[in-house]
């Protein structure tokens, strides 16, 4: 607020003008519709299972993940130039790196000794997609996935997620549906968390009101701690008590949405803390809901143009990936159907 003057209402300018050294550490140009390291996750996702042409599993991280995000240099729109993907993503990706790459260790088991955050969330949406209406699978899907990159409740964040963006799919679906489908097969504090902060959030409309509420809900699941740039001595570590604070917070404001894509994002934006996370989650979820008239054309095109991205291709592809897995999915059920018939035509 003090940054903006008030609340975000749209596409706004970048955090420091002078962003190249203002935070050495991290030199990215947010602002002005550029593209964060969740998208950037989510299309590289994409890629693999555009390779692959099926269901993913820790090994298909191992084995194309990793490969895209060390060896092809792309545009990279918060540092305006060519890059490996590697030097723009996080610590707890480049940990999956790491493991998978220099380390040789097993990719179901990757994941642990990670830091317990949103990374493999954050970009999990594609799982559900190609698992569009099946919450089960996308949840089996992600959870199996996420294992080369996070453990405990990082990891069913992921698995979570999933579900919700392929519940988000079912004709006739709502926010309360999906909100619904999630607290179904989310587990121990992830679970929680979720219908702490969705409790909350059934009681506004409006995302102003609530922001203060949906806080001290996530509150006791979140391990972070008040102040987000300087973390609990407890933060992000493995928990069967906790949650990432972003996935619950994207629920709630979806419920405060109520499907309007510009008040469920703008709502995610002005929580504030992991905030491009939080709107990722909840975009998705509103975009799988509506479709891509759901999303404002002129936010697409202005995200489009300054990020240098082709927004319409990954989805493409992901749709074409979508119905060959489906076909696939249904000839793999029937020659089971038939199989399990001839077994007990006897009984």
């Amino acid at each position: 607020m003090e940054r903006h003057g008030g609340r975000v209402s749209g596409i706004v300018g970048p955090w420091n003008e002078d962003w190249r050294t203002a935070r050495p550490l991290a030199p990215y140009h947010k602002g002005d519709g550029h593209v964060t390291d969740d998208t950037l996750m989510t299309h590289a996702l994409i890629r693999v299972y555009g390779t692959v042409r099926g269901h993913l599993d820790a090994y298909a991280v191992a084995d194309h993940l990793v490969p895209d995000l060390i060896s092809t240099p792309r545009w990279i729109p918060e540092l305006e130039a060519e890059a490996l993907p590697l030097q723009r993503i996080f610590l707890a990706e480049k940990w999956m790196v790491t493991r998978l790459h220099y380390g040789h260790v097993d990719p179901r088991e990757a994941g642990s000794g990670n830091i317990v955050n949103c990374g493999a969330a954050m970009y999990m949406a594609p799982v559900g997609l190609v698992n569009a209406a099946h919450p089960e699978a996308a949840y089996a899907e992600a959870v199996d996935l996420a294992g080369a990159h996070q453990s405990s409740y990082g990891r069913e964040a992921a698995g979570v997620f999933a579900a919700a963006v392929a519940a988000a799919c079912v004709p006739g679906a709502t926010p309360a549906t999906v909100v619904k489908a999630a607290l179904a097969l989310a587990k121990d504090g992830t679970r929680a968390a979720i219908k702490a902060v969705c409790e909350v959030a059934a009681r506004h409309r409006e995302a102003d009101s609530a922001l203060r509420g949906l806080r001290e809900a996530v509150a006791p699941f979140d391990t972070v701690g008040p102040n987000y740039r300087a973390p609990s001595l407890g933060a992000r570590r493995p928990s069967r008590l906790h949650s990432i604070e972003e996935l619950p917070v994207a629920l709630g404001m979806l419920l405060i949405g109520g499907g309007d894509f510009r008040r469920t994002v703008l709502g995610s934006v002005n929580y504030g803390r992991d905030c491009d996370s939080i709107a990722t989650m909840s975009g998705a979820l509103v975009g799988a809901l509506g479709g891509e008239a759901a999303v404002p054309a002129d936010w697409a095109e202005r995200v489009a143009e300054a990020s240098r991205l082709d927004l319409h291709a990954p989805a493409r592809v992901l749709t074409e990936v979508a119905y060959e897995v489906f076909d696939a999915d249904l000839a793999r059920r029937r020659t089971h159907e038939a199989a399990f018939g001839r077994l007990t035509a006897e009984r």
